[in-house]
């Protein structure tokens, strides 16, 4: 087990804390500058500020304590038994594959005992073998990045971090290695850190993510349900959703159905409702943790619309859009919905190309767009976002 809780001021601004369990992998996500790398390296112990507090450990019952502000804990990192693979590689280019994985292995007890058998081990395991005394220039972008893997595991690493190691790489070269990230793990159970900034990525290989904003980890837990339910409208900005709207929430009605609310979807330039009625007011789940009538963002799932040319037989949560773009990108089309009733707001949604020519939809068409209460997901407001 992993525990990270690191805080700094001043031109590195860190305020993250997060765990990664043996056989897990985390990854970081966040935009550019957001402190993902600055991270890994407190981790690592190369994050050299004398204003970084908190506390770094690795372990159960007995931690390896790697950092402690408090305790005036600070290992130097060739005492932290990490393997980092940076996003250039980093290999020495006047070194062969062979020699540059030994220099990471020269200090570990397996080596000394048996450093044929070790390294024949990890060339074989990461496909490698035969390629020992080549040179980094001799190998391809993907052997590359097996080296500087298997020189990160050389080290018998107890924590394994990987900042950004599969951009430099083209499409089919990534695959490959996603699958090779994978069978690793089934044989190496150790905390693994992954720094990306693709969505995609962190959805396919992390069994949680950590979304970074300034330094901060803004929320934590399974890529599906960050993605889906983010805590905040800064998260659902930084994880790409597109339908983030404005509104107001009330709760049921005396003689409606316990657990269902009501949101008032409003325009920025509108005033506050009052009441649960708008132009378009939708059905939506109460999980009693929002006062009625507060002010609230929330997003859209567009996978969870059913989209329509007629009204649908059962019309909750219906709402009449015209088509005013589509942008056929293959067999999904990019397509922009205007609600009838809210002109000023956009609806930005990925259709099936077949469903817009089985519906014969074509700009200007209406469509009837149903939203089910599982596809809107509820956020509070808070006072800073007002101000």
């Amino acid at each position: 087990m992993l525990q990270v809780s690191l805080h700094n001021d001043g031109a590195i601004r860190l305020n993250a804390e997060f765990d990664c369990a043996n056989g897990e992998l985390l990854a970081l996500v966040g935009p550019s500058g957001s402190g993902k790398t600055s991270v890994l390296r407190g981790i690592a112990g190369l994050l050299k500020s004398p204003a970084l507090q908190g506390r770094v450990s690795v372990g159960t019952a007995a931690p390896d304590l790697w950092f402690d502000s408090v305790r005036g804990v600070r290992l130097p990192p060739q005492q932290r038994r990490v393997g980092l693979v940076f996003q250039h590689y980093a290999l020495f280019p006047h070194l062969s594959a062979m020699e540059n994985v030994a220099i990471a292995a020269a200090n570990t007890r397996k080596t000394r005992a048996r450093p044929a058998a070790f390294f024949d081990e990890l060339f074989e395991r990461m496909g490698l073998a035969g390629l020992q005394q080549r040179r980094p220039a001799q190998l391809s972008g993907g052997q590359q990045q097996r080296v500087a893997l298997a020189r990160a595991l050389a080290r018998e690493p107890q924590v394994l971090l990987l900042d950004e190691p599969f951009s430099a790489v083209d499409a089919p070269t990534r695959q490959t290695l996603y699958r090779e990230l994978a069978a690793l793990r089934q044989s190496v159970a150790i905390p693994m850190v992954l720094v990306t900034h693709d969505l995609n990525e962190a959805r396919r290989l992390a069994d949680r993510v950590v979304i970074l904003d300034a330094g901060e980890s803004l929320q934590i837990g399974p890529p599906a349900r960050v993605f889906a339910s983010p805590r905040n409208a800064r998260v659902a900005e930084l994880v790409g959703i597109q339908n983030h709207f404005q509104g107001q929430f009330f709760k049921s009605n005396e003689g409606e159905q316990p657990g269902v609310g009501h949101l008032v979807w409003r325009c920025e330039e509108q005033g506050r409702a009052g009441t649960p009625t708008s132009p378009v007011t939708l059905q939506v789940s109460d999980k009693g943790r929002l006062d009625d009538g507060a002010d609230v963002s929330w997003v859209l799932a567009g996978e969870l619309l059913d989209i329509s040319r007629q009204a649908h037989a059962q019309g909750g949560n219906e709402v009449v859009c015209m088509l005013q773009e589509v942008l056929p990108l293959g067999e999904i089309s990019l397509c922009t919905l205007v609600p009838a009733q809210l002109p000023a707001q956009r609806m930005t949604l990925n259709l099936s190309t077949a469903l817009l020519r089985q519906l014969g939809a074509v700009p200007g068409a209406m469509l009837y767009v149903r939203i089910p209460p599982q596809a809107v997901h509820i956020m509070p407001v808070r006072q800073s976002d007002k101000s």
